[in-house]
């Protein structure tokens, strides 16, 4: 039975594939791939977390980044922030021990329930311990919604759906959730009223000024196209005048175990320094959290 947009939802208790198709198997129901809209609440992602909703908690703009804007670069010069999408994940705690042993501090965009890992708030699921650890280790954690959906492409209640499920699993492991957010793809249109919503709840718009396009090229033939699209971003650039955010992922084994010590040598080597998002927009740690409890 096709399903999507078009054509309607499948029947109750199945899924929407990402290819229109309706289902029972993960391939059917794991975020992101499962559509949310055509799906009946059978996504993984319709999974709400424990406790309650996180809508009422006050919000503020106080922070020192831009407010209602994407932000995709730093504003203090000389600084690269290295940024990891779509974890926790199988390769998140070889990311960690690496970037420990070069005394590197990363900031992780948290999606909170996708590809078949199970809700990050669940203990026997492993991910909380994670997340704990990266926390204590001083890296940033910020949100990336939790089943990675299209935030414009979204009606509005699923985008709040989005949104606050993952505030609401942060706050269940830590009792505080990120005020930075970068959008799944990239978008949180202003024209689709996404980005007025988030600024509403307090949130920074993360994006980037290089994207490695790891997701591309995780094998070891190919991860050296991630490499020189690092090396050539920076190749030119004067850490007196420029800064640079740049994406990669740490759902993808060649990122972890080749990449990422390649992207800290080589920004080091040009003069530049690793930091988290929130450093290299000038914003103090104080800010980066919003108190859940």
């Amino acid at each position: 039975m096709s399903c999507g947009s078009g054509v309607g939802s499948c029947p109750s208790g199945q899924c929407c594939s990402e290819s229109g198709f309706c289902g029972t198997t993960e391939d059917y129901c794991q975020a992101p791939q499962c559509q949310i809209a055509y799906s009946n609440g059978s996504c993984d992602a319709n999974q709400m977390p424990a406790g309650q909703s996180t809508k009422s908690i006050p919000r503020n703009t106080n922070g020192k980044a831009p407010y209602n804007v994407y932000i995709t670069n730093c504003t203090h010069p000389g600084n690269v922030a290295l940024t990891f999408d779509d974890g926790p994940y199988n390769y998140t705690t070889q990311l960690l021990n690496i970037l420990d042993s070069f005394n590197v501090k990363a900031t992780f965009f948290i999606v909170g329930n996708n590809l078949g890992k199970g809700p990050i708030d669940v203990e026997s699921n492993g991910w909380a311990k994670i997340l704990r650890r990266m926390y204590r280790s001083g890296h940033q954690l910020g949100s990336h919604t939790w089943g990675h959906a299209d935030l414009s492409a979204a009606s509005s209640e699923i985008r709040e759906q989005q949104i606050i499920y993952n505030e609401m699993a942060f706050r269940n492991i830590f009792g505080f959730f990120p005020t930075y957010l970068r959008p799944p793809y990239g978008t949180c249109s202003r024209d689709s009223g996404c980005l007025g919503y988030v600024t509403s709840l307090g949130y920074h718009v993360v994006n980037w000024n290089i994207d490695t396009k790891d997701y591309l090229n995780d094998s070891p033939q190919l991860i050296g196209n991630s490499k020189a699209i690092f090396y050539n971003a920076l190749a030119s650039a004067n850490p007196k005048h420029d800064g640079f955010i740049s994406l990669s992922h740490d759902t993808h084994e060649q990122t972890v175990i080749s990449l990422t010590a390649y992207m800290i040598k080589t920004l080091r080597s040009k003069g530049f320094r690793p930091v988290t998002v929130g450093e290299c927009l000038g914003d103090p740690r104080s800010n980066w959290y919003t108190n859940a409890r």
